[in-house]
């Protein structure tokens, strides 16, 4: 299993406009590095809107989704967001990796946000995803799933081998709140053996909500090995296998 190369895109999402943040998205990514992997915020082409009537679409006709297949395809990476879909009558906050290929696999929030509402409007999911990507496993989760740790928690197969590698977190976090943030991913990392990679918005939403951002990756051991603040950026970083072999060598604790 080779690195794996991650690029950070903590944007600042426009209200409910998914045009102006397709053009937000295409400059941030004009130059982008080689990389292997896209993380963009939650509910990347709206911002964090409960507005889902008007917003929703579903996975058969798509703007968002039709821009991440484009995307991925011209730049040879995968990409994971999230974006709100339309099923019957009911509505997702849903997780989409997008293979280079077109291919795309899904995760809905399993725990839904309620002191914005968010569960009087979306269903929420009940199964976990975990994607396999140049020889990675990566468990996908949605902003407040990472308040619960029973759902992300890792441990081993039948051949002895970890359920995940990485866990990734898309989100839309507020300032005010950002301590649970920052401590949270430290712990997921810590308690799976894992990279966690949690990528956040920044700038301030329709609601006058203010978000600073905090996009952050974590290693194994609980150390922050990217982080940035208060500010649009790209930003790259590498996950190293040999590291992630070292500690669940050094460290068996999944075992137990």
């Amino acid at each position: 299993m080779q690195d794996l190369k991650v690029t950070l895109v903590q944007a600042d999402q426009k209200w409910e406009n998914k045009q102006a943040n397709f053009s937000n998205y295409d400059r941030l990514l004009e130059n982008l590095e080689e990389t292997d992997l896209i993380v963009l915020p939650e509910m990347f082409h709206t911002s964090f809107s409960m507005n889902a009537t008007e917003f929703a679409e579903t996975m058969n006709d798509s703007e968002g989704l039709n821009w991440l297949k484009l995307t991925a395809r011209v730049k040879n990476v995968a990409i994971y967001t999230s974006l709100i879909i339309q099923e019957s009558n009911h509505y997702y906050n849903r997780g989409v990796f997008v293979y280079p290929s077109g291919e795309v696999i899904t995760y809905n929030k399993r725990k839904c946000f309620g002191l914005a509402g968010e569960d009087k409007i979306f269903n929420a999911g009940k199964n976990k995803t975990i994607v396999e990507y140049k020889g990675w496993k990566i468990q996908l989760q949605i902003c407040y799933d990472l308040r619960f740790p029973e759902i992300s928690r890792n441990g081993l197969d039948s051949n002895l081998s970890p359920f995940y590698d990485v866990v990734v977190y898309v989100a839309n976090w507020p300032e005010k709140r950002k301590l649970h943030w920052q401590t949270l991913l430290t712990a997921r990392s810590i308690e799976n053996q894992c990279y966690s990679i949690g990528l956040n918005r920044v700038g301030e939403d329709g609601k006058g909500l203010v978000y600073s951002g905090d996009s952050q990756v974590s290693d194994p051991l609980g150390n922050t090995q990217s982080l940035i603040t208060k500010k649009e950026e790209v930003k790259n970083v590498c996950l190293s296998k040999e590291l992630l072999d070292k500690i669940r060598q050094d460290l068996p604790f999944l075992k137990d």
